[in-house]
């Protein structure tokens, strides 16, 4: 279609002389990537910018990222990627990443504010070598909140596959689609929330770290946050809805500085870009 744009970005980080370092960049607008300095001096740190300012129906995102051999590397996003609402197309958001034995691999984008009437289909697909760890995750706010709009119609297709070493080790599949007043309403469904996210962890720890998880979680539900856990084989996996964006952001922040942490054994906080 005429006016829809096609944005990429491939990054691959490698281990070199004791450091990582980015080693290849090839970027297409209106996707940008900028390097500000990292929090913890042996993680570099990638910001993606969508310079359109936000995706239309028919806009097709495709975002790689490679951790190298022992290589290590964190990719968080300027802003909130903002979906708009669509009378065609979906548009369509593709990411890849890959993580060599011995690496270290954070996905740590801002909120996907999807507004009324929008179409999105994202996937999510992840390819992990030998003990190679990965911190990972989502936030999807439904509507523009703060102006009273809900998510009342379109669509919302997302989409996860994780392989270690080639082997499907975890699928998941989140559609929102028909029904969406009962969808989001019923206690079976979102329960009322407005925001939902996934934090995916896939490494060795996830056993360890399990029971300590859930206690954290259940620390920071409340009656509008709820948080749920679950470990399958390698993979640790937390879950969160609420009413309020802004709590939601809060304890998946906590709870992501609490895995890298104990699972990274870096520092317990997140770049300060993500925080603003």
């Amino acid at each position: 279609m005429p006016g829809r744009v096609h944005g990429s970005a491939r990054l691959s980080f490698v281990r070199s002389g004791g450091a990582s370092r980015l080693d290849i960049l090839d970027q297409r607008a209106p996707l940008r990537v900028l390097f500000p300095e990292p929090h913890d001096p042996g993680v570099p740190l990638a910001v993606l910018v969508t310079t359109s300012g936000g995706l239309v129906g028919g806009d097709v995102l495709d975002v790689s990222v490679t951790a190298g051999p022992g290589a290590a590397a964190l990719v968080t996003t300027q802003a909130a990627e903002k979906v708009y609402r669509s009378e065609g197309a979906a548009c369509e958001i593709r990411l890849a990443l890959e993580a060599a034995p011995g690496s270290w691999l954070e996905w740590l984008p801002n909120e996907t504010i999807v507004f009324d009437a929008a179409k999105l289909h994202r996937r999510t697909t992840v390819s992990l070598e030998a003990d190679a760890r990965l911190l990972a995750g989502e936030i999807v706010v439904l509507g523009r909140l703060a102006r009273g709009e809900r998510f009342t119609s379109g669509t919302i297709h997302d989409g996860w596959e994780i392989r270690r070493d080639g082997r499907l080790v975890w699928v998941d599949a989140f559609r929102l689609a028909e029904d969406l007043a009962q969808a989001q309403a019923s206690p079976a469904g979102l329960g009322g929330a407005g925001a939902l996210a996934t934090i995916v962890f896939a490494g060795e720890a996830a056993k360890r770290l399990a029971e300590p998880l859930a206690t954290l979680a259940e620390r920071l539900s409340n009656e509008d946050l709820r948080i749920g856990t679950t470990r399958i084989g390698d993979i640790l996996l937390s879950r969160l809805l609420a009413k309020d964006p802004r709590a939601l952001r809060s304890a998946f922040a906590e709870l992501w500085a609490y895995l890298r942490a104990e699972a990274g054994s870096l520092s317990p906080r997140l770049p300060r870009l993500w925080s603003i």
